[in-house]
């Protein structure tokens, strides 16, 4: 089997490390469904996606909803009829330390980041168990395994990610479906940018690269685990985060 032609699904995929996933499987021609919860900023990504000579769908999705989740399926089910390979990237943060962290703000993390996970993969493994074949790669984090004060709801949906991957791997892999999860470390994105000089060298520190990683890095990896060739890995965590957590 050839990833070429296969159908991507990528949540949060309209900008940031979820664009750049799009666009790697984009070069590899896969047709690319952007689902994210900005439809007018997935729009213009999937028409930038479809420049690369591949068929893009921009789907609006709020993956914390199981009727908006099961509606944006439905509508890539309709156009391309298969989803090979979906990419659980869809993440906010609401940081705050613990004693001041509001219960929405815990609430609204894990259900983006966490809860989102499962209500797709869930629409996506009854597809995929028709084919008898598909790729789940979840995007993780280094603070999954490090923790980081100010996080404790995002650390705790992306660790919560680790475990569900694992579920996920051994519930599904007679019927061809893998699942993994990349675990990202500082990454260079509009979120970095903003730091002043000072904090970025700190943080570079903590890091035996000695940089900042890019979305490229993390996109490279998910393509690694989606291809076909790489259906006897699953239930890992591929950590890209330059030597900062070994």
């Amino acid at each position: 089997m050839e990833i070429k032609g296969q159908v991507a699904f990528i949540t949060g995929g309209a900008r940031g490390i979820g664009k750049a996933i799009a666009g790697a499987f984009a070069e590899l021609g896969c047709n690319i469904v952007i689902a994210d919860i900005d439809p007018e900023l997935s729009s213009r990504t999937a028409g930038e996606i479809k420049e690369a000579g591949v068929d893009s769908l921009a789907v609006q999705i709020d993956v914390s909803s199981s009727v908006s989740v099961s509606s944006a399926f439905k509508s890539v089910m309709e156009k391309f009829g298969r989803i090979d390979i979906l990419v659980n990237n869809a993440g906010i943060t609401k940081d705050n330390v613990i004693i001041r962290m509001k219960e929405e703000d815990w609430d609204a993390v894990l259900n983006i980041n966490l809860k989102g996970v499962f209500l797709c993969s869930k629409e996506a493994i009854r597809i995929m168990s028709k084919q008898r074949y598909g790729r789940i790669v979840n995007i993780a984090s280094v603070v999954a395994f490090m923790g980081n004060p100010g996080q404790a709801n995002y650390s705790a949906s992306k660790a919560g990610i680790i475990g569900l991957t694992k579920t996920t791997a051994k519930e599904y892999a007679s019927r061809g479906i893998t699942a993994n999860a990349v675990a990202p470390g500082f990454i260079v994105t509009a979120m970095t940018d903003a730091l002043s000089d000072h904090v970025k060298q700190e943080m570079k520190k903590a890091i035996p690269a000695g940089e900042f990683g890019t979305v490229q890095d993390v996109a490279n990896a998910v393509v690694f685990l989606s291809l076909p060739e790489s259906g006897y890995i699953t239930g890992q965590v591929v950590h890209v985060n330059g030597g900062m957590y070994m």
